[in-house]
């Protein structure tokens, strides 16, 4: 598994606005040009900064990497789970129809489909990237779920025994056929005007495997 950057140490403070434009040019020359075919000098170009300020925000291109991942995806979870997952929420359906849409609009974007395509080109040559996008991307929305799903059971709502294993059940269930149908470009224009019925018919699936008896 790949080790995240230590704290810088004592000594001059880092400009954060730099850094984030480090972040966004990185994100956007991987997702356009891949992980290969992105230089460190391209990349500095892109921010409009120094090849030297670069380095000295990250160390080398797989740690600009593995960062301008996890504040993509940071930024992407915040952005489904927009309201708390520890309490219930008032309207069930209501709830899981947002997060549901929110999840659909997210994975079928373009821009986490590119990036899924990335992640899959380098999956046997550099494990360690995938491994971190695994774990910046799946397993915190699927735990923010199981919060949610616990407190759901808890008020009684549904009767889910095991969030964990409901949470991974809901996610799938949405992904279904169509996200490997949009990622290998087959028929994207029918998979994308179906996607309302779609989601509205996971909802009321899960919702029915769990009503409790």
């Amino acid at each position: 598994m790949y080790k995240q950057t230590p704290k810088a140490g004592p000594g001059r403070p880092k400009n954060l606005n730099k850094r984030a434009a480090i972040l966004d040019a990185a994100q956007v020359l991987f997702l356009r040009q891949g992980y290969e075919g992105s230089s460190m000098d391209a990349i500095a170009l892109e921010a409009n900064v120094s090849k030297l300020t670069v380095y000295n925000h990250f160390t080398d291109k797989e740690r600009l990497f593995c960062a301008a991942i996890e504040a993509k995806c940071t930024t992407q979870l915040s952005q489904l789970f927009a309201s708390p997952t520890d309490s219930a929420p008032d309207n069930l359906r209501e709830c899981l129809l947002a997060i549901a849409h929110s999840f659909q609009a997210l994975v079928d974007s373009p821009e986490s489909l590119a990036m899924h395509r990335l992640i899959i080109s380098h999956a046997l040559s550099n494990p360690a990237l995938s491994h971190l996008f695994y774990e910046a991307t799946a397993l915190p929305l699927i735990h923010k779920m199981e919060q949610l799903l616990t407190a759901i059971h808890n008020a009684k709502q549904l009767e889910i025994t095991q969030p964990k294993h409901a949470a991974e059940h809901f996610f799938s269930l949405l992904k279904g056929s169509r996200n490997l149908q949009l990622l290998v470009g087959y028929q994207t224009a029918t998979v994308s005007a179906n996607v309302h019925q779609h989601i509205e018919d996971v909802v009321d699936l899960f919702i029915k495997a769990y009503q409790p008896n």
